[in-house]
């Protein structure tokens, strides 16, 4: 059963929005850390943004005011909604979770790949000049 399912990926023009979802079956966990990272081909995965167990969030220096991380308990859904995106955003995004991670409140730990536990398959986001 996969437990971390991304959709809201496309392509859009530069200067446009998207919100990426990610439905997961982890929710009865409330230690959880979940994050949104991203890979270009031929490079390494990196993050993009994160929240805590305590419901605290970071970002990447690249993305800060432009994108917003948010959970929504209720629907066990990740949202990353994306705005003012450039063409160097484009990559497959993934969303990823960690459980018993409330030790953890730094991005050099929540953005980290080597962190997290659970990964989604991807899904591509394409940003077109």
């Amino acid at each position: 059963q996969e437990q971390l399912v991304e959709s809201g990926g496309g392509s859009v023009q530069a200067g446009g929005s998207l919100r990426l979802s990610c439905v997961n079956s982890l929710y009865t966990y409330s230690n959880i850390c979940m994050g949104w990272f991203r890979q270009v081909l031929g490079k390494e995965r990196e993050g993009v943004a994160a929240i805590g167990s305590d419901g605290s969030t970071s970002y990447a220096n690249s993305v800060q005011g432009r994108f917003t991380i948010s959970k929504d308990n209720a629907k066990n859904i990740l949202y990353l909604q994306m705005d003012s995106l450039k063409p160097e955003d484009t990559a497959i995004y993934y969303c990823a979770a960690r459980l018993h991670c409330s030790y953890e409140k730094t991005w050099y730990g929540l953005g980290s790949d080597g962190f997290m536990q659970y990964w989604g398959k991807g899904i591509l986001v394409n940003v077109s000049s």
